[in-house]
């Protein structure tokens, strides 16, 4: 049996002003790091043999205080943009507040949590599942064989399409799905990669 352990990033200074984040390199706020602590505490006992994250701070930072907490700083942690936050366009630095207010509540809710709209310049659900699925099934998914546990650290909307395809959710049910920041969710694989079980922790 083999685990998979999803965990978005700990709240970031962004999270907390309530800005639209995406690529934009933000570091964890003090409540993200005590996020990212208590996700550590919560996994200990279990033993990776891999980590993955983003090419941003926010996932990679929350990625080093887990391994810290766990005593496992020195396994092998391989960094992709196609695990990066979705891409949130003009909009990225935008307080979420202000953007309703100047485009409208309905726009905006539009933009956040349709599947294949995307705002100005940036890319939807959709367009992240694209790059992030392919990665996940070809270099992710083959680590879990053997019994192998493996740790994902990564952001709200690039989990959401991984969860989405293991989960097997429609387009409407995920638009549904929210990814708390520095909560484990833990699959559990057989030897045939097939799911048997997922909690969160």
């Amino acid at each position: 049996m083999s685990k998979l352990v999803l965990v978005r990033h700990g709240e970031s200074q962004w999270n907390l002003e309530n800005r639209f984040t995406g690529w934009v390199d933000v570091p964890l706020s003090p409540k993200g790091e005590q996020e990212a602590n208590a996700a550590g505490e919560k996994l200990k006992g279990i033993v990776f043999k891999k980590a993955f994250t983003s090419l941003l701070k926010r996932a990679q930072n929350t990625l080093e205080i887990i391994l810290d907490v766990t005593g496992q700083k020195n396994i092998l942690v391989e960094k992709s943009q196609a695990l990066n936050e979705r891409h949130y366009g003009d909009l990225q630095g935008l307080n979420k507040a202000e953007t309703a207010k100047k485009f409208g509540d309905e726009q905006v809710k539009i933009w956040r949590r349709s599947y294949d709209i995307a705002p100005p310049k940036g890319e939807s659900l959709k367009d992240t599942a694209a790059r992030t699925l392919p990665y996940f099934k070809e270099t992710i998914l083959p680590e879990l064989k053997d019994n192998a546990n493996i740790i994902v650290a990564a952001h709200g909307n690039s989990l959401r399409s991984i969860v989405m395809d293991l989960d097997q959710l429609t387009r409407e049910q995920v638009l549904g799905l929210n990814i708390p920041t520095g909560v484990p969710i833990v699959y559990e694989f057989d030897s045939g990669l097939k799911i048997l079980s997922k909690k969160t922790l």
